[in-house]
């Protein structure tokens, strides 16, 4: 199917990319922030056992995971602020422009701890978005093995956006942001967590329209541009949902 955009551009919804890990019952579910894997267990009560393979009738499981931990997630304010807002009542518009872009985050030893950080620095975002018209960012970081799709992140220090991006992606309007690392702040900060205040301008009362999504995966044959996204979400009623951002490309009229 064909679906025309109001300059006359179409995507075709036949041909697209899904940038979300699934949520697994294994131990290469990707994890990070020291949760175990997820778990998916049969219910068993009262002579019921929610599984075919043991003699029920369905499979009828619970499952145990964590969005922030456990795989690709969205998220809103209420995820640092005192009222636990819902995502799900946020995001309200699922098709956006987006930008891929891809950075290669400089090696840079962090004063307060001696630790080598992997930082995301203004000026790899500021050219590639100089010119785009999107509301969307999704930043794939380099290296960019599979190994990111079961990765333990705990402990791992992974890659984060430099605080002063914020000022760009500020006047680009960006309204979401994606990358494929568990947070856009440093692991370990001291729970200042600076971006995610900055993004959502808790400060000043708070930006309820912005959206930050982490822990996807940009395959390498996904070309570095502009596409249109899709922000699909479960509809939990929580600070966090798990998502599937999924890319259409864009075709000229």
């Amino acid at each position: 199917m064909r679906l025309f955009l109001e300059n006359g551009d179409y995507i075709d919804t036949e041909y697209f990319h899904d940038l979300s890990l699934p949520l697994t019952n294994s131990s290469d579910n990707p994890r990070a922030w020291y949760v175990d894997q997820p778990s998916f267990e049969p219910v068993r009560a009262n002579g019921f056992i929610g599984s075919v393979i043991e003699g029920g009738s369905v499979n009828f499981r619970n499952i145990f995971f964590n969005p922030h931990g456990h795989g690709t997630h969205t998220e809103c304010l209420g995820h640092i602020t005192k009222e636990v807002h819902s995502v799900n009542r946020v995001l309200d518009t699922y098709f956006s422009k987006a930008l891929v872009i891809t950075v290669d985050p400089e090696s840079r030893m962090n004063g307060n701890d001696g630790k080598m950080d992997a930082v995301i620095l203004p000026e790899m975002i500021d050219g590639p978005l100089k010119d785009a018209e999107v509301e969307a960012l999704i930043i794939r970081t380099m290296p960019n093995d599979e190994s990111k799709k079961h990765k333990n992140y705990s402990s791992q220090n992974p890659a984060y956006l430099h605080l002063d991006c914020i000022h760009i992606i500020n006047e680009k309007k960006v309204r979401h942001l994606l990358i494929d690392t568990p947070s856009v702040d440093r692991e370990e900060d001291g729970g200042e967590l600076a971006f995610h205040h900055a993004f959502w301008n808790i400060s000043q009362g708070g930006d309820f329209k912005r959206t930050i999504t982490e822990m996807v995966y940009v395959p390498d044959h996904v070309r570095d541009g502009v596409y249109m996204l899709e922000l699909q979400m479960a509809p939990f009623e929580n600070d966090a949902s798990p998502s599937r951002p999924v890319l259409y490309p864009i075709s000229r009229k």
